[in-house]
């Protein structure tokens, strides 16, 4: 998996500098079987270990890259590293049916995936069934009308605060919910007053029960191409995602953070851990996050089996970079679904096409505290294991 995705996309990056030098041995990226050695990374991993984050944002590596900014006309430099700070933030979180889905607050779209289980939390889907036509209908509904703010207010607090409480008060889940009917919606309506107002994940787990869920990307492949003389890395590219028209909440702007979609997920039961969880996927994440928590709680799956169950995708909802939807979007199903579902979506008015080849990436820890055991699960779309020792 991993072979082919280096062969297809470094190519475009080829011309950029520093990328062939690391990532295309011989011409090209390396075949299956073929060993890939990246001493230069090392050796930054190793300093870094060493001498700790100033390296990398005060320190040789910061003057490398500004140095390196500067030869091939970029913006990025050493006083930007050096000004960086990271932020500890308060979680956010909603309860469904007896568990509490945790996701971080905006600039991330972790907020979507709670939105839309405060409005799925008013179907049975239990009753419904798994593949169903009204479990489908329902989440593709409640996606769309989840999006719609997504596309309007997540982005950098320090420059617009999105007013999550409304967003994941019940009051607002009842009232969006009333846009859910019998058809597909070609598009939805922003609440008027609200208007102002590539990846990888892990998990892991201890012999503490200290649980971590982490996501990191560089967004599109191997990000911008661009590779700092000497460091084994490429720099990101995840400003993409900023809105370039004014006015809005993402709009680009100095020092400020673009909407990103990189989001770990934790889910507590009783108040105390019990799943760390997370799939890959750009705008799938928050869409794979509530699919993977219906599948545990409303279809009874275990853990292996909620990331393995076929997964739907909705496509062509408003955007932070500013793209309305105006035709109701696409609806891309996994194999698995019946045909009796697809035929039934196809009467409800939703538009569907073929399927867009990897839906995420899932894996999964979960701690069962009465028997004092961990399951791990890792879902068989691509690369990736759950290991225990």
């Amino acid at each position: 998996m991993i072979g082919d995705a280096w062969r297809r996309g470094a190519p475009k990056l080829k011309d950029q500098p520093g990328f062939a030098e690391i990532f295309l041995p011989g011409g090209e990226g390396p075949r299956d079987g073929q060993r890939f050695r990246n001493p230069a990374l090392a050796d930054t991993l190793e300093r870094i270990g060493r001498e700790g984050r100033d390296l990398f944002y005060r320190g040789e590596i910061a003057r490398t890259i500004d140095s390196f900014m500067r030869a091939n006309e970029g913006f990025l430099t050493y006083d930007d590293l050096a000004a960086h700070r990271s932020e500890w933030v308060e979680p956010i979180s909603t309860d469904y049916r007896g568990l509490t889905l945790w996701e971080l607050p905006p600039n991330g779209q972790g907020l979507a995936a709670l939105q839309m289980l405060n409005l799925l939390d008013g179907f049975d889907l239990r009753k419904a069934g798994f593949g169903s036509p009204d479990h489908l209908h329902w989440f593709i509904e409640a996606k769309k009308i989840a999006f719609e703010d997504r596309a309007r207010l997540y982005a950098d607090p320090e420059f617009s605060a999105a007013p999550i409480d409304v967003l994941l008060s019940q009051a607002y889940a009842d009232e969006r919910r009333a846009l859910i009917g019998d058809r597909a919606a070609a598009s939805i309506e922003p609440k008027a007053e609200l208007i102002d107002g590539d990846t990888i994940y892990l998990t892991v787990a201890d012999a503490e029960r200290n649980m971590v869920s982490l996501i990191q990307s560089n967004y599109r492949g191997f990000g911008s191409g661009m590779c700092p003389t000497g460091l084994g890395f490429c720099l990101q590219d995840r400003g993409q995602l900023f809105d370039l028209t004014e006015g809005r909440a993402n709009t680009y702007a100095p020092r400020k953070r673009p909407f990103h979609t990189i989001i770990p997920a934790f889910v507590t039961r009783d108040g105390k851990p019990y799943i760390a969880f997370g799939v890959m996927g750009g705008a799938t994440q928050p869409q794979a996050h509530v699919e993977i928590l219906t599948n545990l709680v409303d279809f009874d799956m275990n853990l292996q089996e909620a990331g393995d169950a076929p997964r739907i995708i909705h496509t062509g909802s408003s955007e932070p970079t500013g793209e309305r939807m105006t035709d109701g979007g696409r609806v891309h199903l996994e194999e698995g679904f019946p045909y009796e579902t697809r035929r039934e979506l196809l009467l409800r008015g939703h538009r569907l096409e073929e399927t867009l080849g990897i839906y995420g990436g899932y894996q999964a820890i979960l701690y069962d505290a009465e028997n004092d055991i961990y399951h791990g699960a890792s879902e068989s779309r691509k690369d990736g294991m759950a290991a225990g020792y």
